[in-house]
């Protein structure tokens, strides 16, 4: 993975999710866990004092714990950015080591086999964009907004009508 590329991504997840891009100091300690460096040395590199940077770390880590809805620490920040970037969307070229310049969606995968739905008779028949063959669709659009997609662009991803994705929350 290009470490630039992750950034961006993160900085992009963190707005969108917080209203905040990510200061010098959080960008330095991604990179620096990335690398495998210890609180110290990214406190070395940034200028401060390795209990700040162990503080802004923790701080980072809970957010992107929030952010992502996993649990995000030093041992394991590179993989669930990985499953991230990569949450059955490819954005950019097909190679996963390399976020890519293009935020164009490729496809989505939401799910390998969804089961089929035996229709209950004695229910009402619900609209075509809540059966459970949309569900994952549905569900989709909360994770492609936090990646920064529009709503049209979500719309043409996920082959639902406009007025439907504007709709969900």
């Amino acid at each position: 993975m290009n470490t630039a590329d992750i950034l961006e991504f993160v900085d992009e997840a963190s707005r969108a999710n917080t209203g905040k891009h990510l200061n010098d100091l959080q960008r330095k300690i991604i990179e620096g866990i990335l690398n495998r460096q210890k609180y110290s040395d990214i406190a070395n590199s940034y200028g401060c004092t390795a209990g700040h940077a162990k503080d802004v770390g923790y701080k980072l880590l809970q957010m992107l714990s929030d952010i992502f809805g996993e649990s995000v620490d030093k041992g394991n920040l590179e993989s669930v950015l990985e499953r991230q970037l990569n949450l059955n969307i490819n954005l950019g070229a097909r190679n996963t080591t390399n976020f890519g310049d293009s935020n164009t969606i490729n496809y989505i995968n939401g799910c390998s086999e969804l089961p089929t739905p035996t229709p209950d008779k004695s229910r009402s028949e619900t609209p075509d964009f809540l059966n459970s063959t949309n569900q994952v669709k549905i569900e989709m659009v909360g994770k492609l907004r936090q990646l920064g997609l529009k709503d049209e662009q979500i719309a043409e991803v996920l082959g639902l009508a406009l007025e439907i994705v504007k709709q969900i929350d």
